[in-house]
């Protein structure tokens, strides 16, 4: 069962509702009593930094969700800021992250980027894989996913990088460790491959 952790973020009901069409069990909640029931927790993505750690802090389920993924070992996948949270911090804040993976959260430098409007990062962009692994599995590579972020995720360990995109710079647009991944790209906006992404999660 995938639990959709509901610390206010507005795209759960997106990811549910992808869910429901793949016939997997899911649920959405904030409350650490309910989302034992889950074998894999997925943190949604839309929210600043701060604002969303402050939620999980004072909600204790920061506390909760480092015991199912750092103890129980529970596969987690965090999607835009939800990837965002799995740092150690980021410029757009200065609270803390979870620091499961190893990186800081920084802005674009504007200055690099070509196209206009340069920020945010948004529409469709193409990521290369870093390496293989089956969450990628049966994707369309060429078509990419969708994106809407400002920031991105300067990973510290290469081995992390599961993937990278280039806008302005090449930075990691998706990780993992372990059972944690992190995808900057919104799946539930990413048409098929994004359906793919949320099924080849459910299996691992």
């Amino acid at each position: 069962m995938i639990g959709i952790v509901d610390y206010g973020s507005g795209n759960v009901y997106a990811i549910a509702n992808i869910y429901k069409r793949l016939n997997i069990d899911y649920l959405i909640s904030g409350n650490t009593n309910e989302l034992q029931r889950a074998t894999h927790l997925l943190l949604p993505g839309v929210g600043a930094f701060d604002e969303t750690m402050r939620i999980l802090n004072n909600s204790g389920l920061k506390n909760f969700l480092d015991e199912m993924v750092l103890e129980k070992k529970k596969p987690v996948l965090g999607i835009c800021v939800g990837m965002q949270l799995l740092a150690e911090g980021s410029e757009e804040g200065d609270l803390q992250g979870f620091g499961w993976i190893k990186g800081y959260v920084k802005k674009f430098d504007e200055s690099l980027l070509e196209q206009k409007p340069h920020l945010p990062h948004l529409g469709w962009n193409t990521v290369e894989i870093q390496k293989v692994h089956q969450i990628f599995k049966n994707i369309d590579h060429q078509k990419g996913f969708y994106f809407l972020h400002s920031y991105f995720f300067d990973c510290s360990h290469i081995d992390d990088v599961l993937g990278t995109t280039n806008y302005g710079l090449t930075y990691a647009s998706a990780i993992n460790r372990d059972n944690i991944f992190g995808m900057q790209f919104h799946p539930e906006k990413s048409h098929l491959n994004g359906l793919t992404i949320f099924n080849n999660f459910s299996k691992i």
